[in-house]
This record gives C-alpha cells, sequence and structure tokens, in this order.
C-alpha cells in the first residue's frame, strides 16, 4: 500500500621532512601546520571520532582527507553564501508551522526570511564576513531575495496548511548492534493516521541528473535506518524537496534496502577507524577541489596538513604507501 496523499495531509502533531636539502622549510612549514590545527581545535585534545553522521559519512566517501580536515583537526571553513541561505530557509520552513494552519501563508513566510538572518547572525557574527564589502547591501539585499523566493517556491510543492508534522528538525540517535552509533538531524517527519511515516528533507539546490541522485538518497536511507532502529517500524516513504529545481524526488524504502545501507555504513566505519589509528589519510582529487577551503593544507595542491594529532600504529603488514584511495 503506498503513501497516500490524503494520509499525509492529515498527519497528527506529534606528513613528516627528512634530512634532504630543504629539511629546514620543511620543518617550518611543519610546525606551522601543527600550530594551524592546534589553533582549529581552540586548544581542545583531539578525539578520534565516535559517531557517524549523513554529512561526515559523504565526506569520507568523497575525500578521506577531507574528512579528516573536518573531524579530527578540525580546520576551519570560509562561510558559504549559499549553505548559509540553506540554514535561512530550513529555519523559516521549520519555524512556520509554529503558526495554526490558516496563518502558514506564502507571504508569511517570505516576512520571516529577514528575522531569521538577523537570529542567525546573532549566533555566529562571522557570517557578517559574507557581505564585508557590501556598503550599499545590494548585494544582502539580492540574497534575502533568494532566500525569499526558494520559500516561497516550496508553496507550489506542498500545502502546510494541510500539513501538521510529527517532528521538526529532529534529532536522531542510535546504537547499531555492531557498536557504530550513528547520528543526525531530520527536517520534518509526517506521521499518517495509519501509523505510517513518512521523511522529508529540504534541499535548497537543483535536484541532480539521476546519474548522480544516489547521494542524497544515500543520506534518506541512513536517516530510515536510524528511525527504523529507533522506532522499529521502516519509514514508508522517503521524500527530497528540491527547492532550487521545484522538483519532489520520493522513495519508498524496503528492509533489504536499509540492510544495505547499514552493511555499506559499517565497511565504512572500519576504512575511518583504520585511517584514525595508522594516520593514512588519502585525498581523492575530484572535481569538487575546486569549492575545497583546504587546497593550502592539501598535497594534491602542494600543501602540507597539519601533524597529525592523534597517536598511530602501523597498519598490518606496514603502513601503504600513500596514494589515492579506492572506492568504498
Amino acid at each position: 500500500m503506498g503513501w497516500s496523499t490524503e494520509q499525509a495531509e492529515a498527519g497528527t502533531q506529534s606528513g613528516q621532512s627528512g634530512g634532504e636539502p630543504g629539511a629546514e622549510a620543511a620543518g617550518a612549514a611543519a610546525a606551522g601546520a601543527a600550530a594551524a590545527g592546534a589553533a582549529a581545535r581552540g586548544g581542545e585534545q583531539p578525539r578520534p571520532p565516535v559517531a557517524l553522521s549523513p554529512s561526515r559519512a559523504s565526506d569520507f566517501m568523497q575525500c578521506p582527507l577531507l574528512y579528516r580536515f573536518r573531524v579530527i583537526d578540525r580546520l576551519p571553513e570560509k562561510p558559504s553564501a549559499a549553505a548559509t541561505r540553506g540554514t535561512v530557509v530550513h529555519a523559516v520552513l521549520e519555524r512556520l508551522f509554529d503558526a495554526p494552519a490558516a496563518e502558514r501563508t506564502a507571504a508569511g513566510a517570505r516576512s520571516m526570511v529577514p528575522g531569521e538572518w538577523a537570529k542567525l547572525l546573532a549566533k555566529r557574527p562571522e557570517l557578517a564576513e559574507l557581505f564585508a564589502e557590501d556598503a550599499e547591501g545590494e548585494r544582502l539585499a539580492g540574497w534575502l531575495a533568494e532566500a525569499e523566493a526558494l520559500v516561497e517556491r516550496w508553496f507550489s510543492l506542498e500545502d502546510p496548511t494541510r500539513l501538521e508534522p510529527a517532528d521538526r528538525e529532529l534529532y536522531v540517535e542510535t546504537v547499531l548492534d555492531s557498536g557504530l552509533q550513528l547520528r543526525g538531524f531530520i527536517d520534518r517527519v509526517d506521521v499518517a493516521p495509519t501509523g505510517e511515516v513518512r521523511i522529508v528533507d529540504y534541499k535548497t539546490g537543483k535536484a541532480p541528473r539521476p546519474q548522480f541522485a544516489e547521494g542524497a538518497l544515500f543520506q534518506m536511507k541512513f536517516y530510515a535506518l536510524v528511525m527504523w532502529r529507533l522506532r522499529g517500524v521502516v519509514p514508508r516513504r522517503l521524500q527530497l524537496v528540491y527547492l532550487g529545481s521545484g522538483d519532489v524526488v520520493t522513495y519508498d524504502p524496503g528492509e533489504a534496502d536499509l540492510r544495505g545501507v547499514e552493511r555499506k555504513l559499517l565497511a565504512l566505519w572500519e576504512a575511518i577507524q583504520l585511517a584514525t589509528a595508522t594516520g593514512d589519510w588519502r585525498p581523492r582529487p575530484t572535481k569538487l577541489c575546486g569549492w575545497c577551503d583546504h587546497q593550502a593544507h592539501c598535497p594534491e595542491f602542494g600543501g602540507t596538513p597539519p601533524v597529525y594529532p592523534l597517536q598511530v600504529r602501523p597498519a598490518e603488514g606496514g603502513v601503504p604507501p600513500q596514494g589515492r584511495m579506492g572506492d568504498i
């Protein structure tokens, strides 16, 4: 039995230097990298990763070295106008449901955008640098208008007056039988009167071409697995709402799907644990490297990673030569 529109809408509220020429310069670079890593961590003691989220799983699959920079070294990254806009839009779509159904209008939602931006800026003052050279406020005005347009487009895809989400921005966490801890935030959970569960995720970009759609679907299957383990029920539907292109993509998972995701996550976690223990993190160059904030620390761009802050041990048979990590 498929997920019916009526049920959905009537849901209830509920690196090291050697002795070769140039070693002095390399040593200085390594020292600088170590200082950079310590500064990024704010003096905190580095710790091995203890859990996996969809974002960090995607990081490791994209590039193990990127995962290391974000999770272990915690290197700072420049604010992104697109990601920040997405945060504001998500906040509006979350808080819109605080209002009675009749008051959930497109005009009202658009009017919430400047206020949510102001709240976010108060929490993260560093975001002001996005518009540091915008004395006239033109770029900011255009950016806010883009966010408002994304919010308004959502009303052509779903009708919030006929929805009562069971959960919004739901934090979920579970520990698999293997001991692997999974966690993350789900944008929206709808529960039909029959008990069927729909997981909804908002994307402020455009829907990817079919050959690139697996990444976003993997994230949704991750959430479905966690919900299954937490509540004992496989979500009936996974729904991706692409505000950038006005597309809605759905997928109805089964237990076999989610068991496959669990196996993939266990293999992924084993690879992360091995890299953590050996310090052997491989860069995986792709077209996405052009948008990476960490080129100065990446060997693929002639950079030097921070000195690895965790104790390492050789892998069985010795540490394999540095190179590019294969697909998982």
